[in-house]
């Protein structure tokens, strides 16, 4: 029985695996089932065995995206040595880098773009990260770290804006740049904009804290 169990579990993850393979590429209404049966080397009952259509396979990567951005969210925000800026900017590279590393989360952004699944944006993975950067950005206030009268609803917005352009930008340069330099780029250029004299004075000197990432690759 145990045998069996771990032999479905594979054939699901392969499944899911292969599926968002060939939605980051073509898109959820050009995606193949053909091209996910071969690419997971499972046979069709299999594929009907554990997702009953394209759609739940699609829902399935949604949410496997979802988990790992918690995941990674929830790292960051237990840590309480670096100030939120710092914080903020570690959650960022970490999120380039699960759209560099990670199939399921590169599908699920392109998925939320299809008609089919508009609805899921304000549920979405982005969502998840971004509850994140409001909470950093609420600390960062509270610890003076913005210069005075600065909204933090609009520093998270414009923030969440700048990293969503430049993925899209990484997608349709085809450029081959580090995508996690120009997130830590994105951020930069707001804070620049609005974190404190003090606060800036000191990253003028210091730079971003050395920091292990939490993602892995």
């Amino acid at each position: 029985m145990a045998r069996q169990q771990e032999r479905a579990r594979r054939t699901r993850a392969s499944l899911v695996e292969a599926a968002a393979s060939e939605f980051a590429k073509r898109g959820y209404a050009a995606a193949s089932v053909n091209a996910i049966l071969d690419g997971s080397q499972a046979t069709k009952g299999a594929m009907y065995f554990h997702f009953q259509s394209k759609e739940e396979l699609a829902r399935a990567i949604l949410t496997g995206a979802i988990e790992l951005f918690t995941d990674v969210t929830d790292q960051w925000a237990k840590r309480t040595d670096l100030d939120p800026f710092q914080l903020l900017h570690g959650l960022v590279r970490d999120i380039a880098t699960l759209f560099r590393t990670n199939v399921v989360v590169r599908a699920e952004f392109r998925l939320i773009i299809e008609p089919e699944f508009y609805a899921d944006v304000q549920s979405g993975a982005g969502q998840v990260w971004g509850r994140s950067a409001h909470q950093f950005a609420a600390l960062a206030q509270e610890s003076g770290l913005f210069r005075e009268g600065v909204d933090t609803e609009k520093f998270t917005r414009v923030l969440a804006a700048s990293l969503a352009g430049q993925r899209y930008m990484a997608d349709l340069t085809s450029q081959n740049g580090d995508l996690g330099d120009w997130f830590e780029e994105s951020l930069e250029v707001v804070l620049e904009a609005m974190a404190s004299a003090e606060w800036l004075e000191q990253f003028h000197r210091e730079g971003w804290a050395p920091v292990e990432s939490y993602v892995q690759q």
